[in-house]
């Protein structure tokens, strides 16, 4: 039985931004590569600079790629020719991470709906009416909505236009660009249970922006954890969030916060050795070495010489680290990762620990 093509295909991507002369490109992203499932939900997660937007907006066409490709059902986004950036247009869509920024304030709802529509379908004035009144009640908004302006709405509400928007035109694949990091805890999960449902309902595919590995693990089947453009590791939702292998996926969960004020005071002790800021992070890292090093806390010599390889690790997910094997077990304070169902349905009593406080090579 052949297995499918995957719907997207990224390899070796590599982006640069010029800065001021005499100073060289800054490397965004480097290297990077995974690929998307069709029906499936693969994460970036990695903290503010990591370079997540930045993959998302070079498959979206919005960045200039300087190396490798990006291939969406046999159609290369580098370079694209016009045709090309028409049919990527239509099969892919974005959802951005401001509701309040990425709607237009002087247009009502039904005619920020309605113009991707005009684009991409040829349909009758009643049809485009009757389709935008459908997509608002299927994002839980009443169909009178869409005679309503941005500002008549709340921000949760206004993420569910955004929704909407991007759906409307039944896209292949969705670039969420942290959606739900300007939401309240409430909100945020009514719009991830809203994109659940959506992706079931529809078979759609999911790229998945986010800083939160707490929220990326009720949402994705694959994880790709990204520091200073390099991926450290990835792999299933279950091998990175539940035995994470690579000191800064460590760091990362530890940083997330949970409702139990005795296991958070737990994590508290976790997180003040997950990362050791032993000097100041070079703005140009030295792509010879490791790029985690001068925060790592296991760090050694070999990891300020020699660059780490992406391999497969003890727990199955690809990790990029020379100590992986050497590195201490830890109990990961998470319940189960998912498993289908809405996004906050998981067992809260489930996965209770402690991370285990670093004691490896200094």
């Amino acid at each position: 039985m052949s297995v499918p093509e995957p719907l997207l295909v990224v390899r070796e991507l590599t982006v640069t931004f010029r800065q001021r002369h005499p100073e060289p490109a800054l490397r965004a992203v480097d290297s990077v590569s995974f690929e998307i499932p069709e029906g499936k939900t693969v994460a970036l997660v990695g903290e503010s600079g990591s370079g997540k937007s930045t993959i998302g907006n070079a498959i979206l066409g919005l960045v200039p790629i300087r190396s490798g490709s990006v291939v969406f059902r046999g159609h290369e986004a580098a370079n694209a020719t016009r045709v090309d950036r028409g049919f990527l247009s239509k099969h892919v869509q974005v959802i951005f991470q401001d509701p309040y920024g990425s709607l237009n304030p002087a247009r009502t709802i039904g005619q920020i709906l309605v113009e991707p529509l005009m684009v991409h379908r040829k349909m009758s004035r009643s049809d485009m009416k009757s389709a935008v009144a459908e997509m608002l009640t299927g994002v839980g908004l009443e169909a009178g909505a869409a005679q309503r302006y941005p500002a008549n709405f709340s921000g949760g509400q206004r993420q569910r236009i955004a929704v909407a928007r991007a759906m409307i035109i039944a896209p292949d694949l969705v670039i969420c660009d942290e959606p739900v990091s300007s939401l309240d805890l409430s909100v945020q999960a009514q719009i991830l249970n809203l994109l659940s449902d959506l992706q079931r309902a529809h078979g759609l595919s999911y790229l998945f922006i986010s800083h939160d590995i707490a929220v990326v693990r009720h949402v994705a089947d694959r994880v790709v954890v990204l520091y200073r453009g390099q991926v450290v590791e990835a792999g299933s939702v279950r091998e990175v969030s539940g035995s994470p292998r690579h000191p800064y996926t460590r760091a990362l969960i530890a940083a997330a916060p949970v409702p139990d004020p005795g296991v958070q005071r737990a994590r508290g002790v976790a997180r003040r050795h997950a990362v050791v800021e032993r000097e100041v992070p070079d703005a140009r890292p030295n792509r010879e070495a490791c790029a985690f090093a001068p925060r790592c806390p296991y760090v050694v010599d070999r990891c300020r010489r020699e660059k780490p390889n992406l391999r497969v690790g003890s727990s199955g997910a690809l990790v990029a680290c020379h100590l992986e094997e050497q590195l201490p077990e830890v109990a990961v304070l998470f319940g189960r990762p998912r498993d289908g169902g809405n996004a906050f349905d998981q067992d809260p009593e489930s996965g209770d620990g402690q991370l285990v406080r670093p004691s490896g090579p200094r």
